[in-house]
């Protein structure tokens, strides 16, 4: 039989009566005012610290990522290298890639699949990562004549002008737009006669 030795406690013995005792709360019946006196409390507070700081660190790494979103069609690759001009039609089109983004109104008939993924960062607004446009033309008779594929490379990206927005024609000043009908009511017509005359 073995028997097992337990170590003397590192806390002090602190006789009843002293100012230990009676520390805080008024009374120890647990010995928090000799773990006060050993640090025992203080490491537990930065442990408690250390952990509160991690969690913390943890849940603002996500805000820091980009979130991705995609817009418009889901590209899938070997559906749309399914697509063959002089092979397959309108029907066959629509069964292998559902119903297009948009249609062309004028011209050749064209079915145009559009996908977008865009990126953003947090406070920031989106930006395209990455962008195709499947189109797909078809003759009179409904079978496909070509398929085309372009990307980013062809986005146009606009800037308007915050201010004002440019128009043709002349430029008019506040006295022109103010003076500038003068006369012009109901002098315009021959005859004489207005919208109630003769």
């Amino acid at each position: 039989m073995v028997r097992c030795k337990l170590a003397p406690s590192p806390l002090k013995r602190i006789p009843q009566g002293t100012k230990a005792q009676t520390r805080d709360t008024g009374r120890d019946e647990h010995g928090l005012a000799q773990m006060k006196d050993a640090g025992v409390m203080k490491s537990g507070a930065r442990r408690i610290k250390a952990v509160v700081l991690l969690a913390a660190m943890a849940a603002t790494l996500p805000a820091c990522s980009s979130i991705r979103e995609s817009r418009g069609y889901i590209v899938d690759p070997m559906l749309t290298n399914a697509i063959q001009p002089r092979i397959d039609n309108r029907q066959s089109v629509e069964g292998t890639l559902g119903r297009p983004t948009f249609t062309s109104q004028f011209g050749t008939p064209t079915w145009y699949y559009v996908s977008s993924v865009t990126g953003q960062r947090p406070f920031n607004s989106p930006k395209i990562r990455d962008h195709t446009v499947l189109a797909v033309q078809f003759d009179d008779a409904g079978r496909v004549i070509s398929v085309n594929r372009s990307g980013v490379d062809k986005v146009v990206f606009l800037d308007p002008n915050g201010n004002k927005t440019p128009t043709l024609g002349r430029e008019r000043g506040f006295l022109e737009d103010l003076f500038g009908n003068i006369g012009q009511v109901g002098g315009g017509l021959p005859g004489g006669g207005g919208p109630g005359g003769p």
